[in-house]
């Protein structure tokens, strides 16, 4: 996990001129207890690899294959996870809160 936007955005620009193709996941909003705050990436390759860190955990995989689904189509997705959806469990997003994460392709 990389903690500078830095380097996140910087392995984004590689992955581009690779011709990879790139989406880059934000935290847009948080709520009660949420492991990362607003403004934190995650950046996702064609290939399934990532930089960065939205959540932690189990929330990282789901988010890397929204992410590949939006590469794939080109349309972004706004995903929310937290405590009181079924989804929250099943990813592991066990800790109180809800977080909101907006998936977008890198042109």
């Amino acid at each position: 996990m990389l903690d500078r936007n830095e380097d996140i955005l910087q392995a984004a620009e590689d992955w581009k001129k690779e011709g990879r193709g790139v989406a880059l996941a934000t935290v847009m909003e948080t709520w009660g207890s949420a492991p990362r705050p607003a403004g934190s990436n995650l950046v996702i390759n064609d290939e399934g690899t990532f930089l960065g860190s939205v959540s932690g955990g189990c929330v990282e995989g789901a988010v890397v294959t929204e992410a590949l689904d939006v590469i794939a189509s080109g349309e972004p997705k706004m995903l929310e996870f937290g405590v009181a959806d079924e989804t929250a469990w099943n990813v592991g997003l066990s800790c109180g809160g809800t977080i909101r994460v907006f998936v977008e392709k890198v042109g």
